[in-house]
């Protein structure tokens, strides 16, 4: 039986990166997809990405560029993306900066396919081979995201049955939604813009009866933070990831978990004070700070001084 699952990439004058997930894709053991990228970066970005991405994979995948309006956060490109592509039976959410093994989509449809759960992700590893995550838990009482795995040699053995029972979120650099899980729990909120949304996403679900798979072998090669300044030096850190990763965490409890807001809004700001602190990274404190107090504000979108 067939399984046409679609594509779903936000690019943000990329081309590279881009081109070498679409080089990754065209070894991709499952054949059955489409795939379609949102260009946030403007007119300029999008034509530039438009003469060096190709029409087809050798495969005869489509890849079909869509220009955003402006630039409308990871959220706001996911769901068009995904608005382009309605006839799909899933949407498989992958960051540009990502290099998919070849038997990456098969062994995510697979786990789709079996029936017990409407979403499913894998193993996000960095370039060095050493696990990024497995899958996520958001810690409710400190607003944090932890990354199951994380750190761990790529090569060991995970046990998927443990990932499953602890994750409540999937990564967002790679995740296949189903269609199910789509009209439960409906599309990502675009008022984050940036951060925190797949966590938001994957709660809304699990809230709505849904459930999260894990593959092991769904292996993704990911670059990290290329498009944002999400370095892995937290002193080289950008003011928009500081600033937008601290908001959003205010924002995700206030919206989640409303009964523990008082606290979390305590906690969130003495986690930041000690992590960047600790690290003496005084300017990427300052920027923590504006975005702590942004979402106390309950301030959403793109901030004001942002590149749009």
């Amino acid at each position: 039986m067939s399984f046409h699952v679609a594509i779903a990439i936000v690019s943000f004058r990329n081309p590279e990166d881009l081109a070498d997930c679409l080089g990754s894709l065209a070894a991709a053991q499952h054949a059955d997809f489409e795939v379609v990228v949102c260009e946030n970066g403007g007119a300029a970005a999008f034509a530039d990405l438009s003469v060096r991405i190709p029409a087809f994979l050798p495969g005869g995948q489509p890849v079909r560029l869509v220009a955003a309006p402006s630039n409308l956060g990871y959220a706001g490109g996911v769901n068009l993306c995904m608005r382009h592509a309605p006839d799909a039976d899933a949407w498989w959410v992958l960051n540009p900066d990502t290099c998919p093994d070849p038997v990456a989509l098969s062994a995510l449809v697979e786990r789709l396919a079996r029936g017990d759960c409407q979403a499913a992700g894998g193993t996000i590893q960095l370039s060095d081979g050493r696990v990024q995550a497995y899958g996520g838990r958001w810690q409710r009482w400190l607003a944090r995201a932890v990354s199951l795995g994380h750190g761990r040699d790529g090569a060991e053995t995970v046990d998927a049955q443990r990932v499953e029972s602890l994750q409540n979120f999937l990564n967002g650099a790679s995740m296949l939604v189903g269609r199910e899980f789509l009209e439960a729990a409906g599309p990502m909120r675009e008022d984050y813009f940036l951060y925190c949304e797949e966590v938001e996403w994957c709660l809304r679900g699990l809230k709505k009866g849904m459930r999260l798979g894990f593959a092991a072998q769904g292996v993704v090669m990911h670059k990290q933070g290329t498009s944002t300044g999400n370095a892995v030096d937290l002193r080289g850190r950008s003011r928009l990831s500081v600033y937008l990763n601290e908001r959003n965490r205010v924002l995700l409890s206030r919206d989640c978990f409303p009964a523990l807001f008082p606290m979390t809004v305590l906690t969130t700001l003495a986690t930041l004070l000690v992590r960047f602190g600790k690290r003496r990274a005084w300017r990427q404190l300052n920027y923590a700070v504006q975005g702590w107090v942004a979402g106390l504000a309950n301030r959403r979108g793109i901030p004001e001084w942002a590149d749009s």
